[in-house]
């Protein structure tokens, strides 16, 4: 009888169910965010503020390359030509010259060059250790603070004719005619790069070696894997994502091999072996006064790159990777 008297009490004092909440205040919860990171935030204005001024804003310059564009009279006022600039362009045979020397430059630095910093990276992580791998790290991504100007002169007193090399073995029937030699341009110039930037490329890598999971060595070498076996099955696909960004990336600038080292040695090796698209772009606009054909010369070359990237991207999600964008 207790039990039958007490249950009505037991269910009057249940608590009633909770109201379902409502949908948030999104403008009051950005603000809080807003003013959460205003000191991450205001640190990104002059980044903005680059990027706006000098990239998308610069974009509008791309009407050059319909205009028959006269400096003294302004973007505004030049007569519109169409695509006339980009016919003159293409009937031009030293156009699609510079642009076969930029194409062939490209190849061997990406065949050449690109693999380096992996692999130093790799040394350094694997081989190196301690107080050593910060000195050898610090040295050999040193030179990219210096400018191209100076790595060019180190370069020339030291394999140039009257350089260091050439000293050694005591001229004569043994002088290396690397500067000035129209054979010798590309290989001087991918090893220019890799000296001044191997190092620097590094970094990105090294990063990525630094998130592998020592669990997946110590697991691969307890079933009998060796050194290669664990860098093809755990070290490679751990940092696959990163390399298949920064390849991806590196086609987009497949056309732009270096405006300032070429521009300082195009005269040593002459215009038929070391004019790119970026010193046909400067010679025809600044020298020739052809800023139509030239802006049309860089807006073809910035189409070719944004295709390429679009193509790697999308080979890179069938690949099962991110790619740069989803």
């Amino acid at each position: 009888m207790s039990l039958t008297t007490k249950e009505p009490e037991l269910r009057r004092e249940a608590p009633a169910p909770a109201e379902p909440a409502g949908p948030p205040d999104r403008p009051a919860r950005l603000w809080q965010r807003l003013r959460r990171d205003r000191a991450l935030l205001f640190l990104m204005v002059p980044g903005l503020v680059y990027f706006a001024v000098f990239h998308y804003g610069a974009l509008f310059g791309n009407v050059i390359a319909f205009k028959d564009y006269v400096p003294f009279i302004g973007v505004v006022d030049s007569p519109w030509v169409g695509f006339e600039n980009f016919q003159v362009l293409f009937e031009d045979p030293s156009f699609w010259a510079a642009a076969a020397n930029t194409v062939g430059l490209s190849f061997l630095q990406i065949v050449f060059f690109f693999p380096l910093p992996l692999a130093l990276a790799l040394l350094l992580h694997s081989v190196v250790q301690g107080r050593t791998r910060k000195f050898v790290q610090s040295v050999v991504y040193l030179p990219h603070f210096i400018s191209w100007v100076i790595v060019v002169a180190l370069f020339y007193q030291v394999i140039g004719g009257d350089g260091l090399v050439n000293g050694l073995l005591g001229g004569g029937d043994h002088l290396i005619d690397v500067v000035g030699n129209p054979a010798g341009f590309e290989p001087l110039m991918v090893a220019e790069l890799i000296w001044k930037d191997c190092g620097w490329g590094t970094i990105i890598f090294l990063a990525a070696l630094h998130n592998v999971d020592e669990g997946l060595y110590e697991s691969a070498a307890l079933d009998g894997a060796g050194p290669w076996r664990r860098f093809w099955h755990v070290t490679l696909p751990s940092i696959r994502p990163v390399v298949i960004l920064l390849l991806i990336l590196r086609l987009g600038e497949i056309l732009t091999v270096g405006f300032e080292q070429i521009m300082l040695q195009r005269d040593q090796f002459g215009p038929d072996v070391a004019e790119v698209i970026d010193t046909y772009v400067y010679f025809n606009a600044v020298e020739g006064g052809h800023w139509g054909v030239s802006a049309a010369a860089a807006l073809f070359k910035g189409v070719i790159a944004g295709i390429l990237v679009y193509l790697a991207n999308k080979i890179a999600h069938r690949m099962g990777e991110q790619g740069v964008y989803r």
